[in-house]
C-alpha cells in the first residue's frame, strides 16, 4: 500500500469511528468511556469497514445481511429438546441427535478404522463465550446418523435460561459454576454409559472444571477429549492483537467499561444496531482469519455474538481473568485427547494449545494456519476429519461407519 492510499485509508477509518460515535451519542454518553473501549478494540478493523462504506451504501449492507439471514442454512439444525436445572435453578437448555434405529435412513458413511464392537458413546458439545449450540453446525451435521450427540446452551446464552444467582443474588460468573452446569446437563442428558466431552473456548474451560470437581466422572465415564480454541489459564495476558499501549488501556478500562454498559443494557443494544457496520468489522477480525470465508458463515457469527445481551457480556468478562484449570489437565492423560486451534486466534491464542498438549504429551496436536478463533465455522473440514479420528481412537463409531465431510466455508468453493 503506498504512503498516500495508506493516509487515506487512516482518514476513513478515523471518519468512520467518528460516525458511529455520531450515531450513538447518547447512549455512549450515558456510559461515560464506553467510546473509547470501542474505539480501542475496533481499531484493527476500522480501516477495512471504512473502505467498505466508501464503495457499498448502507441500505445495500443492510439488505445484503437480511438475505443472508433469511437464506442461510447455518444454525437450522434441531434435535429432541431438553431441560436440565443447574444447581442455582437455572434452566439449561438442551438437543438430543439419537443414532436412525435399525430400518431408519441409512447414515453418510466413509470406513473409519477402529474397534470391531465398539462401546455406545455420546458426544457432548459445549460452545464459546457469546456463542450457542449452534456454533457446532458443520460437525453437528456431519455426525447425524453416526453417533449420539447432545448440544446444550451455557447459562444466559442461546435457548438457556438467564443465570438465576447473577439475575437474584448478583453472584458473579465463574468457570467453576459453568463446570457444575455441565455436570446437570450430563446428569438430564447422558444419565448413563461413556462420553466423549468436546468444548471450543468457554466451553474447553467448562470441561476443565467439571474435571477438577467431579475428578470420578472423568475417570468413570469420560473415553476421549478434546479442547478446540482454549486455554487452560493465563488469559489476563492475552493481548489480542493490539499493540502495547493498546492492550494497556482495554485491561486497565474494559472491565468498567463492561459493568456501565451492562448497566445501560437498553441504551447499548440500540448502540450496537446504529453502529452496526463497524461491530461487524470487529467480529469479523476476531472471529477469522481468512479472506474467503462464506458470507453466510460470516453474518451467522455475527448473529450468534449479537444475540448475547451486553449484561451477558459483562457478566461473563471477569471470569476468564480468574480462570485457572492446569491442575486439572492431569485428569484427562489417561484418555486420547484432541488439542487443536487456529494459528491465527486472537482470543484464545494457539499458544495456549501448545501449553495444554505440553502437560499432556500423549494428546493429538493440530495447528490449523489461516484459522481465527472460530476455526469449527472456518476450517469445518480440518475440525471434523480430526474429531472423526478422535471418535475412532476411543471407540466411539460403529464399525464400517463414519463421519463425512459436511460443507465448505470457503466463498471460492460451495459448500
Amino acid at each position: 500500500m503506498s504512503e498516500s492510499s495508506a493516509e487515506a485509508v487512516t482518514d476513513a477509518a478515523a471518519a468512520v469511528v467518528a460516525s458511529a460515535a455520531g450515531a450513538a451519542g447518547s447512549w455512549r454518553r450515558a456510559t461515560g468511556i464506553a467510546g473509547t473501549a470501542i474505539g480501542v478494540l475496533a481499531a484493527g478493523a476500522a480501516a477495512g469497514v471504512a473502505i467498505e462504506r466508501m464503495t457499498v451504501g448502507r441500505g445495500m449492507r443492510r439488505k445484503a445481511r437480511l438475505a443472508l439471514d433469511s437464506a442461510g442454512p447455518y444454525g437450522a439444525l434441531r434435535g429432541t429438546p431438553g431441560k436440565a436445572i443447574a444447581d442455582d435453578g437455572t434452566e439449561l437448555y438442551y438437543e438430543v441427535d439419537d443414532v436412525e434405529p435399525e430400518g431408519g435412513p441409512a447414515p453418510r458413511r466413509r470406513r473409519l478404522f477402529g474397534r470391531k464392537a465398539p462401546a455406545p458413546v455420546t458426544v457432548v458439545f459445549s460452545h464459546g463465550y457469546c456463542l450457542s449450540q449452534d456454533s457446532w453446525h458443520f460437525q453437528r451435521a456431519a455426525l447425524r446418523g453416526v453417533v449420539r450427540t447432545v448440544h446444550w446452551d451455557q447459562r444466559s446464552h442461546g435457548r438457556s435460561g438467564r443465570g438465576v444467582s447473577q439475575l437474584r443474588d448478583g453472584v458473579p460468573v465463574t468457570i467453576d459454576q459453568l463446570g457444575r452446569d455441565l455436570k446437570a446437563v450430563l446428569d438430564a442428558a447422558v444419565p448413563d454409559g461413556q462420553i466423549v466431552l468436546v468444548g471450543h473456548s468457554m466451553g474447553g474451560m467448562t470441561i476443565m472444571a467439571l474435571a477438577a470437581q467431579y475428578p470420578e466422572l472423568i475417570r468413570d465415564r469420560v473415553v476421549a477429549t478434546a479442547l478446540v480454541g482454549t486455554s487452560s489459564g493465563r488469559l489476563g495476558e492475552v493481548n489480542f492483537g493490539l499493540p502495547l499501549a493498546g492492550v494497556n488501556a482495554v485491561r486497565r478500562i474494559l472491565p468498567g467499561v463492561l459493568k456501565a454498559l451492562g448497566q445501560q443494557a437498553a441504551l447499548v443494544e440500540k448502540g450496537r444496531r446504529a453502529t452496526a457496520d463497524l461491530f461487524a468489522g470487529v467480529i469479523k477480525r476476531y472471529s477469522f482469519a481468512g479472506r474467503d470465508v462464506d458470507p453466510a458463515v460470516e453474518r451467522f457469527a455475527e448473529r450468534m455474538i449479537e444475540s448475547t445481551p451486553i449484561d451477558v457480556v459483562a457478566e461473563f468478562y471477569p471470569a476468564f481473568s480468574d480462570h485457572d484449570k492446569t491442575d486439572a489437565l492431569a485428569r484427562f492423560a489417561d484418555m486420547p485427547v484432541l488439542v487443536l486451534a487456529g494459528v491465527q486466534d486472537l482470543v484464545t491464542p494457539s499458544e495456549h494449545s501448545e501449553v495444554i498438549a505440553d502437560l499432556l504429551p500423549d494428546a493429538e496436536l493440530v495447528l490449523v494456519p489461516d484459522a481465527g478463533h472460530l476455526v469449527m465455522l472456518e476450517h469445518p473440514e480440518v475440525v471434523t476429519d480430526r474429531l472423526a479420528d478422535l471418535l475412532t481412537r476411543a471407540g466411539a463409531v460403529p464399525a464400517g461407519a463414519t463421519v463425512s465431510g459436511y460443507g465448505s466455508t470457503s466463498a471460492a468453493q460451495p459448500g
